[in-house]
């Protein structure tokens, strides 16, 4: 993870949700009809706001 983020300061939730988010990331990319052209921008979205949550904890604040 960047900017010095370690899986110890997710709290079990988050990583719970993270793991769903790559999950259906995957699913999404098996379903791919073999052009590459797969929409994951929401589903990354999702993901880096999980990211920010926590980098926000862990710097105590905004």
């Amino acid at each position: 993870m960047p900017d010095g983020l370690n899986l110890s300061d997710l709290t079990a939730g988050e990583k719970l949700r993270m793991a769903g988010l790559i999950a259906r990331m995957a699913k999404r990319g098996l379903a791919d009809d073999g052009t590459g052209n797969v929409d994951l921008s929401d589903l990354k979205r999702r993901f880096e706001r999980i990211e920010n949550q926590a980098r926000r904890r862990k710097n105590g604040g905004k």
